[in-house]
């Protein structure tokens, strides 16, 4: 790794930087990141409704607008690792951010000064709840959006920087980056499975305070670890000249000659020519050399924006993906508040704990996919992987629309469940029904992310130029952030149109509500991306690979 550096800037030490040594600094710190994150995003929603008091549309809302932001933030992560910062010191800014953004959220639930006011009880039963101080509500979405800012500097860098520790020219090292890549997956699983069981736990049974607190201690130590790690890592200097910048000249120089020859009317057929079928973004072919810092620019520019262009018609068909993707921590999580949860005589499960069916069936189905399906259809399409990754992209899509269904029907037994046992009225009242009937929908969600989640980011790696690496999971992380939003605003715009928080589909209280409705609508614009998905995936062609 010729271009690789060391902590002093000299060219770095096979012996003495990168490897496996500094590889499981940066996934310590990549496990920590992803146990405060879902330690915070999978019972968002229970705190939102709880002590801040938000209706439950209002809260699903907000948590779809929260984890929107830090899911497309990533783009700025992405040029600023790439443009300015590198990976290093973008992992790096980024955890400190979210150490302080973490510490600021634990002060919100612990400083009486900024904690919203407990509800009064007479006889265990809530008669009234003060509602939070509009500074205290402010204190808490500033302190929830600075760890968004940190999450979409901290994503499309923390692996990329592990990766760089092993030189792929090396056969050992070569072979050390693919195992880096399994437990990487296995570090992010197993942060993501210890936050929906322990500390989903311990918000609902020890308070707000601990359940902030211990992510904010978890990420400080990560980051004093990562930071004891920095001799020891391998460094690429960022480029001399930004791929976004080489980018942005070619459309800006694009759009300038065509706005010049709509100007000037010239009729002449050779002025007025149609884009060059080789290139398939017809802006390009009005750029001009001159424009632009050299020849050879303009043409790797071109192959760069075309190769981003032609993954939009994809990218756009994956979003109702993510739509459905928002509703575990969402309304699932609230379809299970209202249900029985309790094992033997004492314990109770949190209704996000369920979350974690998601994240272990999908690291259990991984190696079946390996040692079985891939081997089964190779026999079908000869083809190494077995699956194409388009493919292997909408069989998950298709699995998440029946999650979906699966999802409405099961609320739909929760409804009549509640009816027959006169509980329609008494919200306070348990629905005698297991929370383990929703299991099912987790679980077959769980495979189909282990289809469509692994799949986009293969392919968002796999067919964006080099020098764009980190855009490519920026673009894979941004289908879930506008999913979120887009999923956000169609509750709102619903909850507005259907009754409010009294009698609409996401009516607070849940026994007369009919998010089974809503469901059957994600299942029903599911189906119907997944559809126009077959069609631009069957036209789509892959990026052919130089040897």
């Amino acid at each position: 790794m010729a271009a690789a550096v060391d902590y002093n800037g000299n060219p770095a030490s096979t012996s003495s930087t990168g490897g496996w040594t500094s590889a499981l600094f940066i996934i310590g710190v990549e496990m920590a990141e992803r146990f405060a994150y879902y330690g915070i995003t999978s019972n968002l929603i229970s705190y939102l409704t709880g002590p801040l008091g938000e209706s439950t549309a209002a809260g699903a809302a907000n948590e779809n607008t929260w984890s929107g932001a830090a899911s497309s933030l990533a783009l700025v992560g992405a040029f600023l690792a790439d443009s300015w910062l590198g990976r290093y010191r973008t992992v790096l800014y980024s955890s400190f951010l979210a150490f302080l953004g973490l510490g600021m959220l634990t002060l919100s639930a612990t400083l009486p000064s900024l904690k919203p006011p407990e509800c009064t009880k007479i006889d265990s039963e809530i008669v009234s709840c003060p509602s939070p101080s509009t500074f205290q509500v402010g204190f808490f979405f500033f302190s929830l959006y600075l760890i968004a800012l940190a999450h979409g500097g901290h994503k499309p860098c923390t692996q990329a920087f592990g990766a760089d520790q092993f030189d792929t020219r090396d056969p050992a090292e070569s072979a050390s980056r693919s195992s880096f890549f399994n437990y990487w997956y296995f570090g992010v699983c197993t942060g993501t499975i210890s936050a929906q069981l322990v500390l989903n736990y311990i918000q609902d049974n020890y308070g707000w305070a601990l359940g902030f607190g211990i992510p904010f201690v978890a990420v400080g130590i990560a980051l004093v670890a990562f930071l004891a790690g920095r001799k020891t890592y391998r460094y690429l200097p960022v480029a001399t000249e930004s791929p976004f910048v080489r980018i942005g000249q070619v459309c800006g120089a694009s759009l300038k000659k065509r706005w010049r020859m709509h100007s000037t009317r010239f009729d002449d057929a050779k002025e007025t020519r149609l884009p060059d079928e080789s290139s398939q973004c017809g802006l390009l072919d009005h750029a001009e050399p001159h424009e632009i810092s050299s020849q050879s620019n303009i043409k790797m520019s071109e192959e760069e924006v075309t190769s981003l262009a032609r993954l939009f018609p994809l990218w756009s068909t994956c979003v109702v993906y993510a739509m459905v993707f928002a509703q575990p921590p969402t309304l699932f999580t609230k379809q299970g508040s209202t249900m029985e949860r309790h094992i033997g005589s004492g314990f109770q499960i949190p209704a996000a704990a369920l979350q974690s069916c998601i994240s272990i069936t999908t690291i259990a189905f991984l190696p079946i996919y390996d040692s079985f399906l891939v081997p089964f259809a190779r026999k079908f399409t000869g083809r190494p992987s077995g699956l194409t990754m388009l493919q292997r992209i909408g069989t998950g899509i298709l699995l998440s629309v029946l999650s979906t269904v699966l999802a409405a029907l099961v609320e739909m037994r929760r409804l009549k469940v509640a009816r027959d046992s006169g509980l329609v009225d008494r919200p306070d009242i348990t629905v005698p029904m297991s929370i383990w009937w929703l299991a099912p929908q987790n679980i077959l969600f769980g495979i189909s992310d282990a289809f469509a989640t692994v799949g986009l980011q293969e392919f968002f790696y796999d067919q964006v130029p080099d020098c764009l690496r980190s855009l490519g999971i920026a673009l894979y992380l941004c289908i879930f952030g506008i999913g979120r939003f887009f999923s956000g605003f169609l509750i709102s715009i619903i909850d507005r149109v259907t009754g409010g928080k009294e009698n609409g589909w996401f009516a607070n209280n849940l026994n007369k509500a009919h998010i089974d409705y809503f469901f059957w609508l994600l299942a029903g614009l599911g189906f119907a991306s997944f559809v126009v998905y077959l069609r631009f995936a069957k036209s789509y062609v892959y990026k052919r690979k130089v040897r």
